[in-house]
């Protein structure tokens, strides 16, 4: 898997912690410190999960081999389709939380990666540099946390549904990438 494949599936993963920081930002006013408090925890459970699930999956790769890219694209496609009607559900609400509450903030943190999780075992049954993949993964939940902090700070209606279910296509088509490349049709 090369730097656009996991830069993109990171752009994916991030959306729901875009989507919460946007929703954070327009509820009330944070400081910088509330901003950047909470996209290191979230970059951080994001890098985290991907590695926990990527030990598991490459711990039963020799068995799971032959059909590795369809588990992948299953894992992707069912987190995807799993974003895209999220992002439609009435659930999407916004709340007025206090993301200054740490315990709220690591309840979020582990709430939003659990897609991270089930990734990173698909990484796991297929050739990906994992450290990589985790500081990618990291990074870029950290960046998109802050922009959808302060985008939110600056509006009262951004519509973090949509975040939430571009994320979701982009990680369908990445898995649809991966069975289209090992089956050499791309």
């Amino acid at each position: 898997m090369n730097f656009t494949e996991i830069f993109f599936i990171a752009l994916g993963l991030s959306m729901d912690c875009f989507a919460v920081s946007l929703s954070f930002g327009s509820c009330r006013k944070l400081t910088w410190y509330d901003v950047v408090k909470m996209a290191f925890l979230f970059g951080l459970f994001q890098g985290i999960m991907p590695l926990i699930g990527w030990l598991v999956g490459n711990s039963i790769q020799s068995q799971i081999e032959p059909v590795d890219h369809w588990i992948a694209f299953v894992i992707l496609a069912f987190i995807g389709l799993k974003m895209v009607w999220q992002s439609f559900s009435a659930g999407n609400q916004k709340k007025a939380l206090d993301i200054r509450n740490l315990t709220l903030l690591i309840t979020l943190s582990i709430a939003t990666s659990i897609d991270a999780l089930i990734t990173g075992v698909g990484f796991g049954f297929i050739r990906v540099n994992i450290l990589t993949a985790v500081v990618i993964i990291s990074l870029v939940t950290f960046i998109v946390s802050v922009i959808g902090a302060k985008l939110g700070e600056k509006t009262t209606f951004i519509p973090a549904r949509w975040a939430e279910f571009t994320g979701g296509l982009v990680l369908i088509a990445i898995g649809v990438n991966v069975v289209l490349t090992h089956l050499g049709i791309i």
